[in-house]
């Protein structure tokens, strides 16, 4: 499949109402065709893996042809520079997220790009490292606790960052690493209960909405589940 043919597919599935629906949601209704995921992920299977494609319809700016973007390209070919290119490009959380637990957080480079981009100043360049540690929890099944465990300290570091939607990642990052296995749990429960000693409402609301989830009886049955 082309990119104009692409281009002319996604435009026929333009919904004006779903725009607005998702503008309630905090998504970017600026040149977005109101596509749903839904059926984006079946045009990204037919289409396969295309990482040329991946960057030209990455470049169009149209939000649709953007997520499309991020289920089609090969991680294996994406470079630091391409996912910093397109995180300076983030202006939405759900471009942010499905790039970070879609894609970036299948390549080696995800580990490093977050001490790069928790640093940063731009809210969904810093969103974006914590959503490539929510994605990394779920996606990386071999990586070590240690791994995990050299986060912690920037966690607790921008615990305090009040902005929607970095302090969002910054409690899902938690919870995911906290939900990867019994040892990981109690010591993010054990870090949640430091952030929350911290001076700083949002830094209460993270760690009371984690400790909540990683306490709850669900969660711990279904990690000692996984233990055997």
């Amino acid at each position: 499949m082309q990119y104009e043919e692409i281009l002319k597919r996604l435009k026929s599935l333009s919904d004006p109402e779903a725009v607005k629906g998702m503008a309630r949601y905090g998504i970017n209704s600026k040149n977005n065709l109101g596509v749903s995921i839904y059926k984006l992920r079946p045009i990204a299977k037919e289409i396969g893996k295309a990482h040329e494609l991946a960057l030209e319809l990455w470049d169009s700016g149209i939000h649709d042809a953007r997520l499309l973007a991020c289920f089609i390209d090969d991680p294996s070919k994406i470079t630091g520079g391409q996912m910093d290119s397109w995180a300076k490009d983030f202006d939405s959380w759900d471009i942010c997220d499905q790039a970070c637990t879609s894609l970036f957080d299948l390549t080696p480079l995800a580990w490093e790009k977050f001490f790069e981009w928790a640093e940063r100043d731009e809210e969904f360049v810093k969103r974006g490292a914590f959503s490539l540690i929510a994605g990394l929890s779920v996606h990386d099944k071999k990586a070590s606790d240690e791994k995990f465990e050299q986060f912690i300290p920037l966690i607790k570091k921008h615990s305090v960052d009040g902005r929607n939607y970095v302090k969002k990642a910054v409690n899902w990052a938690l919870r995911n690493i906290g939900k990867r296995n019994l040892t990981l749990n109690k010591k993010m429960i054990k870090i949640s209960k430091e952030i929350l000693k911290i001076d700083s409402k949002t830094a209460k609301w993270i760690a009371t909405d984690a400790i909540r989830e990683l306490t709850n009886e669900k969660t711990q049955e279904r990690l000692r589940k996984k233990k055997h």
